[in-house]
């Protein structure tokens, strides 16, 4: 979005226009009576702003591995740590899309594609511009893809819950093992270390319309369209996004559009603008009581229940509204 504002891109900009590896694309639309993939090409093409809102198509991890479609995606292996990012793009660009952009919403990879957007729009490694234009303005010191040797012992354990409720922890050397050694890739949807800290510099730039401590990193009105629901009523398909509750999806944020309708919904603003992560962490930005929130947990799989306590403690329990 700092390209954004410098003119670099409109969001209704063609992806292809700046990155021709997407030119040619074809969408998966099922398999023949043989199990041949049946392909046609895309209704329109995939824009930027498909990639900010996950509209765009891409698929990296298949439900089925068994199909020719899932059998290719997991031969590609776009997002293998060895590739650069410019090969990512590649791969991806050879894979037939899962669906036809704008008309489905598919959490994926399209994070990543954005981090190769602006190493091929600035023409700086993506890891520099993240450095020079986000991390050290906010005085983000501690928020990094690799980990240096002396601050290993700092890192949290990561732990997997069994059915029964029992904590077993995450060898480290699997846990760790993207940030303590060198890769190709520099992932833009995952894989950074940080602390609460620095996580929190990072969120209540968010809060006061882009800027923290005397530094500006985005303008007040990029911060209104990056927390504006961008999705038309037409995309029905939403993957497991509606299990966020009353939610639409701005730019790389969910976006809170309505009240919860139950009491088991999360509580939260309408105009919040938030995001989780796979080991059951979550952050929000809450505009109208300036209120930001962060919460640090490495527990795998993903625990909606600990999200609706942490929401319940701070705003208590949802009361639905009488009519």
């Amino acid at each position: 979005m700092t390209l954004y504002e410098q003119g670099a891109f409109q969001l209704d900009d063609p992806l292809s226009k700046y990155a021709p590896e997407f030119e040619n694309m074809k969408v998966y639309t099922g398999a023949d009576d043989a199990g041949n993939m049946i392909l046609e090409p895309p209704h329109r093409a995939i824009t930027i702003r498909d990639i900010t809102c996950h509209t765009a198509g891409f698929l990296t991890n298949p439900p089925d591995t068994t199909s020719a479609y899932g059998k290719l995606i997991k031969r590609t292996d776009a997002m293998n740590r060895e590739n650069t990012l410019v090969q990512m793009a590649e791969k991806l660009g050879s894979l037939p899309l899962a669906f036809h952009p704008g008309e489905q919403w598919a959490y994926g990879s399209s994070v990543d594609v954005q981090a190769f957007l602006v190493e091929r729009i600035s023409g700086v490694p993506y890891g520099e511009y993240v450095r020079t234009h986000v991390l050290d303005p906010l005085k983000l010191s501690k928020t990094r893809y690799y980990l240096p040797e002396e601050d290993r012992a700092k890192l949290a354990a990561m732990y997997r819950k069994s059915e029964e409720g029992t904590l077993n922890r995450i060898p480290d050397e699997g846990a760790n093992s993207f940030n303590t050694n060198h890769w190709a890739l520099t992932p833009g949807g995952y894989g950074l270390t940080s602390t609460l800290d620095d996580y929190m510099r990072f969120a209540r730039m968010f809060v006061h319309k882009g800027s923290f401590e005397g530094v500006r990193i985005l303008k007040p009105e990029t911060i209104q369209l990056m927390a504006t629901n961008q999705l038309a009523d037409s995309v029905t398909e939403r993957m497991w996004l509606p299990s966020k509750g009353q939610v639409g999806f701005g730019i790389d944020f969910a976006v809170r559009i309505k009240p919860p309708a139950s009491i088991t919904e999360n509580n939260g603003e309408l105009g919040e603008f938030f995001w989780d992560g796979a080991a059951s962490t979550l952050f929000w930005v809450d505009p109208v009581n300036e209120l930001t929130a962060v919460l640090f947990v490495q527990v795998f799989p993903f625990d909606g229940n600990l999200h609706k306590k942490f929401r319940d403690a701070v705003y208590g329990p949802v009361v639905l509204a009488t009519e």
